[in-house]
């Protein structure tokens, strides 16, 4: 059925979003990455649900309001990491982890970049690029698959689509999604996402 066009109030106590769902059916042409030393991604071997969430949260969940993981219970969240199917990395910059990367291959021929993202203070020096083409040369390494998907939304990274697009994605859907600010439910803390205003129920 069609959706009316126009404006559609948000009601109190919610946060809406545009979520674009963005694929690839074939590898695209490597993007050369500057060199960025000191940076090493090693496997996340064994789940560990609090420094998963510790990460998720600086690359994340107070800057842009990421919360899907955060909203999950740790039973919920270990199934997920500990499933073979799903592979999680963490990017550091020396000791610091400063990056996040999890491929989900559950669906089969079929790999979800779930997560990519860096802290704040490491965007904008190569760091995303390098993740990427670890993560595109990961995903089409896997037997079978053939297509490679992920989305993004408007609580994410303003560059993010652009990046997404230039990286070879090519965009096919857009929703929009309407959910419970999680900063009023106690699942991110009333900090996060300054730059998205809060509207009590």
């Amino acid at each position: 059925m069609p959706q009316p066009d126009g404006f559609m109030e948000v009601p109190p106590g919610k946060i809406a979003t545009v979520v674009t769902h963005l694929e690839m059916a074939a590898p695209p042409k490597p993007r050369s990455a500057p060199e960025v030393p000191g940076l090493v991604l090693t496997p996340m071997a064994v789940p560990d649900p609090e420094a998963y969430r510790a990460l998720y949260m600086a690359v994340g969940g107070l800057p842009w309001m990421w919360f899907s993981r955060m909203a999950l219970s740790t039973e919920a969240l270990v199934g997920i990491l500990g499933d073979r199917d799903v592979e999680v990395f963490v990017l550091r910059d020396g000791a610091r982890p400063v990056g996040l990367l999890e491929l989900d291959f559950r669906n089969a021929g079929a790999c979800e970049l779930a997560f990519l993202g860096l802290v704040p203070d490491a965007v904008g020096q190569g760091a995303g690029r390098y993740l990427m083409n670890i993560a595109l040369t990961r995903a089409w390494a896997r037997p079978g698959v053939s297509r490679v998907w992920v989305h993004t939304c408007t609580l994410d990274h303003p560059a993010a689509l652009g990046f997404y697009i230039r990286s070879g994605f090519t965009p096919f859907r857009q929703e929009i999604e309407v959910a419970d600010d999680p900063r009023l439910t106690g699942v991110l803390p009333r900090k996060a996402a300054p730059h998205i205003p809060v509207f009590e129920p």
